[in-house]
């Protein structure tokens, strides 16, 4: 486990980078993780991804397909492709835990991700 203390929060993450309490996490946080993500500017638009992401987790306790998630947010096709890049990375910034099961794989060196179940 690895501490992060920044700006008076305080929060652990695991060996992978994902946030050991998803209970730590709030906008503060989601900026902080960005950072360490290589996320510098936290748009709304990210925002409202990374929410989206934390709600259908707490109701589903699973990793939504991607189009899933830019309809429901009214966002382009392939918007966590293009906000995020790798769509892992906007499941750490959500601060939930590593989804058991899946991985993400690259179809044209890191543009864009489909999901595979392994493991």
């Amino acid at each position: 486990m690895t501490m992060i203390k920044e700006k008076k929060l305080a929060f652990e993450f695991d060996e992978e980078g994902f946030l050991a309490d998803t209970e730590d996490w709030n906008e503060k946080t989601a900026k902080i993780i960005a950072k360490r993500e290589g996320i510098e500017d936290l748009t709304d638009e990210k925002l409202e991804i990374v929410k989206f992401l934390r709600d259908y987790y707490r109701k589903f306790e699973a990793f939504p397909i991607l189009n899933y998630v830019c309809k429901n947010t009214k966002q382009p096709r392939g918007c966590v492709n293009e906000e995020f890049i790798d769509p892992m990375k906007a499941w750490k910034i959500a601060g939930l835990p590593k989804p058991d099961g899946i991985h993400f794989v690259t179809v044209d060196s890191g543009e864009h991700f489909i999901m595979e179940e392994c493991c």
